[in-house]
């Protein structure tokens, strides 16, 4: 029978943790060696939404990846998960996690059924009950009629819906994704993202994805900004765009540093120096556009207008773009 969460003998839930709340993460910390993978990390993610973790690679989202999927151990913080305090009941959540990883796990030479039966023996699940899910899980993913083919002979999307079944056979409450949309056609990656929502909405499903797509962060409830190991920003996708405080304007010149101090001495108005063009941040960026062309067209290559995205957020707070590793 399956523990209750929180009920294990002399541990609780923690005394600041939302009534509900999926993930409780406090002042966690990792480090591999002298490298600081996590540096204080602080966060909750309520039961029934969808949270997405976006940095770029070497950002840390792995590693908390590992620790939320029990992996690793957490050594330094607190990191609790559907009520169980991981640094001592890591087992008894595993029964209640589901979990999907970055690279394939499917065996290639079994077939579809053969790689969802085997998962399911590792939970338990045998006979009529284990067919029964089988069927449940195959067919609303859309991959029975597949059901007797080799893994090797799936798409790549197809693969990931494989993944999804195996990971929701044994009902979890809580799915772990690992930069679920790797490898997958645009296609594929929208039905992928429109079935996560399909479990939150009509399962309760909580679901925790790790991504360097701004795509598919945008489609979160809620969207923590990792950078160098810390957690920059978080809030919904819209707030954090808000939050860049107006339109997106990149003026590229081959003389940055003297157009941005040209545009705060003529406008008023800050501007930052950014992979050799030239960053503002302003209200009605269209009209702005006009007129620093005007202005100073002889010093301008080119000049694109947009409104801010998740990126925006990204560089604004950190000075990087996302795609490239910290140093």
């Amino acid at each position: 029978m399956q523990q209750t969460p929180g009920k294990a003998a002399g541990v609780g839930v923690r005394a600041d943790a939302t009534p509900d709340a999926a993930i409780v993460i406090a002042n966690l910390s990792h480090h591999y060696g002298a490298r600081v993978a996590l540096d204080d990390i602080s966060l909750q993610v309520a039961s029934g939404e969808i949270f997405g973790l976006l940095g770029p690679n070497g950002s840390g989202k792995t590693t908390l990846f590992h620790l939320l999927s029990t992996l690793l151990p957490p050594t330094t913080g607190h990191l609790q998960v559907l009520g169980y305090d991981l640094a001592h009941q890591a087992a008894a959540l595993r029964p209640h996690l589901g979990v999907v990883f970055q690279h394939p796990s499917l065996d290639r030479k079994l077939t579809v059924s053969e790689n969802v039966r085997h998962h399911g023996h590792l939970y338990g699940l045998r006979g009529a009950e284990l067919r029964q899910r089988m069927q449940q899980v195959l067919q609303r993913l859309g991959v029975q009629e597949r059901s007797n083919d080799l893994a090797e002979t799936l798409s790549g999307g197809l693969q990931r819906r494989v993944e999804l079944a195996k990971a929701l056979l044994h009902r979890p409450r809580l799915l772990v994704l690992d930069e679920p949309s790797t490898g997958l056609d645009p296609g594929a990656r929208r039905d992928f993202t429109a079935y996560l929502a399909y479990l939150r909405d009509q399962e309760g499903v909580t679901v925790f994805l790790t991504t360097h797509m701004l795509e598919e962060a945008e489609h979160c409830n809620r969207v923590g900004i990792l950078h160098a190991g810390r957690l920059v920003a978080v809030g919904a996708p819209q707030d954090l765009k808000t939050s860049v405080g107006g339109d997106v304007v990149v003026v590229q010149t081959t003389a940055p540093l003297e157009l941005q101090a040209k545009i705060q001495a003529r406008f008023g108005c800050p501007a930052t120096v950014f992979e050799h063009s030239v960053r503002v941040e302003i209200a009605q960026g269209h009209t702005f556009v006009r007129d620093v062309v005007e202005a100073f067209a002889a010093d301008i290559q080119a000049v694109t207008f947009s409104k801010p995205t998740l990126e925006d957020v990204f560089i604004r707070l950190t000075g990087h773009q996302l795609w490239h590793s910290p140093s």
